[in-house]
Order: structure tokens, then C-alpha cells, then sequence
């Protein structure tokens, strides 16, 4: 028997912009995002997930993004306006 990953997403965001130089997104949010969780960016190209490392919010580090903020964060690849940010809340196996 073979074992599923099983991972909750809900949706956080939605990609504004990309930055080529730093490679970093901009996400207008719809829900409580933080550096250390784990997001899935999935677009019609574009699907990767990672762990936000930084955040900013008007070019100052912050920790923590709320509902309604503009966020930057860094991306290791391009990804497009209109994207959807999820964060991972759990994994099951």
C-alpha cells in the first residue's frame, strides 16, 4: 500500500506583481500570512511552494501580514499577476 500526502491549502492572496531583481512577488492579501509558513503559488504556469523566508511591507521587514496588506515576497522563480497564494496549513500522510 502505497502512502498519499493529503495537504490542506487555503487561500491567502493573489500575485500583484513580480520583481525580477530581487526575484520577489507582491501579494495583495485576503487572510493572515507570516515568514516561516508555508505557501503554494499556483497559477496556469506557474505551481511551486515554499517557506516564506522574508517579508515586506512598503520596502521595511516585517514578520506578519494581515488581511488587506500589500506584501513583498521573495520567489526563487517568476510567477505571474493574477497567481493564487495558498498557504499549507497541514500535511497528512
Amino acid at each position: 500500500m502505497m502512502d498519499t500526502e493529503v495537504k490542506i491549502e487555503v487561500e491567502v492572496g493573489k500575485v500583484t506583481d513580480f520583481y525580477a531583481v530581487p526575484s520577489a512577488a507582491s501579494v495583495a492579501l485576503n487572510w493572515p500570512l507570516s515568514v516561516g509558513d508555508i505557501i503554494r503559488i499556483k497559477g496556469p504556469r506557474t505551481d511551486l511552494e515554499l517557506p516564506v523566508t522574508s517579508m515586506q511591507i512598503n520596502n521595511r521587514d516585517v514578520d506578519s501580514g494581515n488581511t488587506g496588506d500589500s506584501v513583498g515576497i521573495k520567489v526563487p522563480e517568476r510567477v505571474k499577476r493574477g497567481d493564487i497564494v495558498y498557504k499549507i496549513l497541514e500535511r497528512l500522510s
